[in-house]
C-alpha cells in the first residue's frame, strides 16, 4: 500500500467498512452505496463515455450542489469534497465528514477515514486538484 498511497501511514487511517466493488469512490463521495460512477456506466449529468477529466467530475458535483471552494477547512453548515487528479484526468474524490476528518473509498477496496485528502494524494490518484462545498441544507 506504500507505493500507491504513500502519504497513508496506519497512524493516520482507519478503516471504515469492508472492501465492496458495488460502488467506488465517487459514489461514496457523492454519499451513493448502490452504484459504480463512472462515465459510461451512471454519471449525474451528461457527458461522453470517454470523459474522464477534472472538469467532468467538477460537472457531476456541480448537479449535485457543490460549488468551488479555496480549501480544505472545515465551513459550519457545508460538507466538502476533495477532487484529485493527474493533470487533465480525475482519480478521487474525498468527502469530509463533519468532525472535519476525511472519507474515502479506496478503489474496489475499503472505505477508510483519514485526517486530510492530501493523505491519499501523491501516489496512484495524483494530487488534489479542487475542493468544493454544498450547504448541508441542500443534501438530499
Amino acid at each position: 500500500m506504500s507505493e500507491e498511497f504513500p502519504r497513508l501511514g496506519r497512524h493516520r487511517a482507519r478503516q471504515t467498512s469492508p472492501p465492496d466493488v458495488g460502488y467506488n469512490c465517487i459514489a461514496w463521495s457523492a454519499g451513493d452505496t448502490t452504484r459504480w460512477w463512472q462515465p459510461g456506466l451512471y454519471w449525474p449529468v451528461k457527458t461522453s463515455r470517454d470523459d474522464w477529466s477534472v472538469r467532468a467530475l467538477e460537472q457531476a458535483f456541480r448537479a449535485l450542489g457543490y460549488e468551488e471552494c479555496r480549501d480544505e477547512s472545515p465551513e459550519e453548515g457545508y460538507e466538502k469534497v476533495a477532487l484529485c487528479g493527474f493533470g487533465f484526468y480525475y482519480t478521487h474524490a474525498a468527502r469530509q465528514l463533519p468532525n472535519g476528518r476525511w472519507t474515502s473509498k479506496l478503489g474496489k477496496a475499503e472505505d477508510i477515514e483519514h485526517e486530510s485528502p492530501d493523505d491519499v494524494a501523491g501516489g496512484l490518484y495524483g494530487e488534489v486538484v479542487q475542493f468544493m462545498r454544498r450547504r448541508i441544507a441542500e443534501i438530499r
